[in-house]
């Protein structure tokens, strides 16, 4: 009975299951938020190590985009996440959590675009996680790392891409794939791919 409802939900469109997506995340951000310092903590031998936990941020985007399957919902479901999450109360403020919501969104979205939105795969999703972990990178570079050695940065921006790649990519398609087979995403073309390849 639950899934039926749910799958009545997402018949609204596609976007619709954006902003599902997108309100889960949300919850889901804040309450790492929350933990992130002492997980951080756990892999501070090395310096920026600690980046191969920032993939619990990254995977609104890839997670809408095999969901949703139209062009800018990676970029909407990370940007709306980031905003929410700064209304909830992040203790990163508001523009440290909309900004990256909107850096990290865009990294995820140019995947999908540099294919015109064509392939949609396992290899894919973990390359736009990759490249929201290149993007989330690059803005902490820039706002917060400025002055920091080379051996820690270059180390945080593979750590960054790697959690990226596996816990925004590798892991929301494992996701996407058991949502899909409860039939939750009947609706839409991505449950209708997913079926197909069962």
């Amino acid at each position: 009975m639950r899934i039926r409802r749910f799958d009545r939900r997402l018949r609204g469109g596609p976007w619709c299951g954006d902003a599902v997506t997108s309100s889960l995340s949300d919850f889901i951000f804040w309450g790492v938020g929350l933990i992130s310092e002492p997980l951080s903590a756990l892999f501070q031998f090395v310096p920026g190590m600690s980046a191969l936990t920032w993939g619990l941020f990254y995977f609104a985007g890839p997670l809408a985009a095999v969901i949703v399957r139209k062009p800018g919902a990676a970029l909407f479901a990370e940007l709306i996440a980031g905003i929410v999450e700064a209304f909830l109360g992040s203790h990163w403020g508001g523009l440290g959590t909309i900004l990256p919501g909107l850096i990290q969104g865009l990294g995820s979205e140019l995947v999908f675009l540099a294919v015109a939105y064509k392939a949609w795969n396992l290899a894919m999703t973990a390359l736009s996680g990759a490249a929201a972990g290149l993007a989330g990178m690059a803005l902490s570079w820039v706002m917060d790392y400025q002055g920091y050695a080379a051996g820690f940065i270059i180390v945080s921006f593979v750590c960054s891409i790697v959690s990226g790649a596996i816990i925004a990519g590798a892991l929301m398609w494992l996701l996407f794939r058991m949502i899909a087979r409860t039939g939750a995403l009947a609706s839409l073309a991505s449950g209708h791919d997913a079926g197909s390849r069962a």
